[in-house]
């Protein structure tokens, strides 16, 4: 029964701890515990937020320097919002490392798939023992040429 109630305790700070950070509520402290904000952008968060709050994500990419699409999308993931929405306008895009990967091992996979189809291609069939054996009795059986 402890147990139950120690992990229902935990789940609930886990779920408060990665809570969403409203830009137009939350301090510089709390927008520089967003992944992938620091504290340039935090501070200049703030102060565009001296002129008004912020009414949605584009308006937020207009006035901050220093966010565009793919850093909302980002920062949108980690918990930012903007008047408790988040950002719903392009994916971010995938990581070049991640890319480079799949595009390497995508290549393995289909060099790997062609090795059999161009070996068969390329060299004749290898006998066995046997075979090689018959067509030796079968050339010794027939007369020579002349």
């Amino acid at each position: 029964m402890f147990k139950k109630f120690l992990v229902a305790l935990m789940a609930l700070f886990a779920a408060a701890a990665f809570a969403a950070v409203d830009v137009n509520k939350a301090t510089q402290a709390e927008l520089d515990s967003v992944k992938g904000i620091g504290p340039a952008i935090s501070a200049k968060i703030v102060d565009a937020r001296k002129t008004g709050a912020f009414k949605d994500w584009p308006d937020l990419i207009e006035r901050v320097k220093g966010i565009g699409e793919g850093n909302a999308a980002k920062f949108s993931e980690a918990g930012l919002t903007v008047g408790g929405a988040a950002y719903a306008g392009a994916a971010p895009v995938a990581k070049k490392a991640d890319t480079k990967a799949m595009t390497k091992a995508d290549k393995k996979a289909k060099a790997e798939e062609a090795k059999p189809a161009e070996a068969a291609a390329s060299k004749p069939a290898k006998k066995s023992k046997k075979e090689k054996a018959a067509e030796a009795a079968a050339a010794a059986s027939q007369p020579a040429k002349k």
